[in-house]
């Protein structure tokens, strides 16, 4: 009949599937939590896939130095930064504390940058657009004709992710070897979650820059004085050193 309704099939509506959950740092495996702490507690962008690897060049560059020559720069670094605040305390006769993340309250800072280990390797974060610096850098210093191990890391590379401090968010409570990760690199001074981190990272001293970081020039001078000792010493007995913790 002319006019006449029918009724229109409907489909069945497709069930609506959730996304899949990204993991928190209250469960998942070890490299889950590794994750979930880089990119949701500091905000640093990782790259797909296990292990975690940091994508430098965006919030830090690295340098990769031996792990020999890595600890004694620190050494020297802190030990001219107490240095430093006995002369400033004996300028002013009032003690000199040191402030937030290892700087001097009221001059130059102690090295209270992010560093992590690997094996025989230190990796140091430094601003982003050092790695580019770095070759310039050591001509200008004087270093540039001599091979001393060091390389840097910057836009367009990755590089292992240390593995989370324990904690809420950090790694289970048990051995690495349960999930892999022996060998993996492991912090020697970690980043602080809700820190500026960035502002911690040695960069280049230039007019008008503000903040506390060590400046680049000066880490790269000790680092390449110890690499270059490091090389000459290498046939030597091996010298003892601070084992490296997570966290």
């Amino acid at each position: 009949m002319v006019g006449a309704s029918h009724p229109v099939p409907v489909t069945p509506a497709s069930p609506v599937v959730p996304s899949p959950r990204r993991p928190t740092g209250n469960g998942g495996s070890a490299w889950e939590r590794t994750r979930w702490w880089y990119e949701s507690a500091l905000g640093w962008p990782t790259v797909p896939g296990d292990p975690v690897r940091l994508r430098t060049g965006v919030r830090f560059d690295v340098l990769d130095v031996p792990a020999g020559a890595g600890y004694a720069t620190l050494e020297r670094l802190d030990r001219i930064e107490r240095q430093d605040r006995t002369e400033r305390q004996d300028r002013t006769g009032r003690p000199v504390c040191a402030g937030p993340a290892g700087r001097a309250g009221g001059g130059s800072p102690a090295p209270g940058f992010p560093v992590a280990v690997r094996g025989g390797r230190m990796l140091l974060l430094v601003a982003a657009g050092a790695a580019e610096e770095l070759p310039g850098l050591l001509e200008w210093l004087e270093w540039g004709s001599l091979a001393l191990g060091m390389t840097a890391l910057g836009a367009g590379g990755t590089v292992d992710a240390p593995l989370a401090p324990p904690g809420p968010a950090g790694l289970p409570p048990r051995p690495p070897e349960r999930d892999g990760l022996h060998g993996a690199a492991v912090w020697l001074r970690p980043p602080e979650p809700g820190c500026e981190v960035e502002s911690s990272l040695p960069a280049l001293s230039v007019p008008g820059r503000t903040g506390t970081a060590l400046d680049l020039a000066r880490l790269v001078h000790t680092l390449a004085t110890q690499c270059h000792r490091f090389r000459i010493t290498a046939s030597g007995p091996p010298r003892a050193r601070p084992v490296a913790r997570v966290g």
